[in-house]
């Protein structure tokens, strides 16, 4: 295993440990403070020490937009503002049981991009990924319903959160397409930019929100009593997340980094287990699913394009032949 492999997996597992530990630290301060505003907070400090690492390493002209800045703010809310105030908001509203969810939602993004994807180019995906879609869907109603029927029949009081977090899901996998639109710029720069702007959205977003009084403003020693959890989610899931996810996928490739996905809920079952939540089988079952689905995925996309390629080379070297 050459030194790229070894660093893009290390990068890319510091990344999905770092998000799976995200929720169940999330979890703790949420009990203490907004979601909408922990999103806020934990994102401007965030944006602060990116701007200071891009001004550093890239100088002030890094800063321009260069005619893109509308479709930089697309990105940065789709994002940061979303992303990040829909699903914890959505993980609040669900109680303990939230914070599986949110995870196995989380691992859902190859799949939700696939769908995406097949929407957009109406070109219809594999067999094969249709399948571990199903499988997928099927792992993550198990976590939801926590094989208990009467989801279904109070399913009123369950929509809201769980939209919030599709939501939020659909938006960071929005903005993890929009990093092909900045392709001659650097990783810290899209990340930089992007945080910037979705941070000053979710400033208006929680500004107006206080204004009309739909939530309460943090006081100091509300803020002060989240600290430890705040620390750990700007420095871990917040930014050396953000930065090893992009570049380990980089050295690894989108198809290989993926995989590290499956560490995302493997991180939050075991932090879990140690706060004394007790998980049950449905969801410890659910989560092996969808797990087997994103492996199952990978492995025949592999072998799909192997094949590929081996005829690709079969065929330039007949047409070769054919030329002498």
């Amino acid at each position: 295993m050459n030194r790229q492999i070894m660093t893009g997996s290390l990068l890319c597992l510091i990344a999905s440990m770092s998000w799976g530990a995200m929720f169940p630290v999330s979890h703790i301060a949420l009990q203490q403070i907004d979601p909408l505003y922990f999103s806020f907070l934990r994102y401007f400090v965030v944006a602060l020490i990116l701007i200071v690492l891009l001004w550093l390493k890239e100088g002030q002209a890094a800063f321009r937009f260069e005619g893109k800045g509308k479709t930089l703010l697309f990105f940065g809310t789709m994002g940061f503002t979303i992303y990040n105030m829909a699903v914890f908001q959505g993980q609040h509203l669900m109680g303990a049981a939230g914070t599986i969810v949110a995870s196995i939602m989380e691992v859902l993004m190859p799949m939700i991009s696939i769908a995406m994807i097949w929407v957009l180019t109406r070109k219809m995906p594999p067999k094969y990924t249709l399948v571990s879609m199903v499988i997928a869907l099927a792992g993550a109603i198990l976590v939801i319903t926590n094989g208990k029927w009467a989801f279904f029949t109070l399913a009123g009081q369950h929509v809201l959160p769980l939209l919030l977090i599709l939501a939020g899901v659909i938006g960071w996998v929005v903005y993890s397409m929009g990093g092909s639109h900045f392709a001659g710029w650097s990783t810290l720069r899209y990340s930089t930019l992007t945080c910037l702007l979705g941070t000053l959205v979710s400033f208006a977003v929680v500004t107006i929100s206080s204004a009309f009084h739909w939530i309460a403003v943090p006081d100091w020693q509300d803020v002060w009593s989240v600290k430890y959890e705040m620390s750990f989610m700007i420095l871990l899931p917040g930014l050396a997340a953000l930065l090893s996810w992009n570049a380990g996928i980089r050295n690894l490739s989108p198809l290989n980094g993926i995989l590290f996905i499956n560490f995302v809920p493997i991180t939050t079952l075991v932090l879990m287990y140690f706060q004394g939540y007790t998980i049950s089988p449905f969801e410890l079952c659910g989560t092996l699913l969808v797990i087997f689905a994103l492996v199952l995925n990978n492995v025949a996309q592999r072998g799909s394009l192997r094949a590929l390629t081996s005829l690709r080379r079969i065929r330039t070297n007949r047409y070769k032949s054919f030329q002498r």
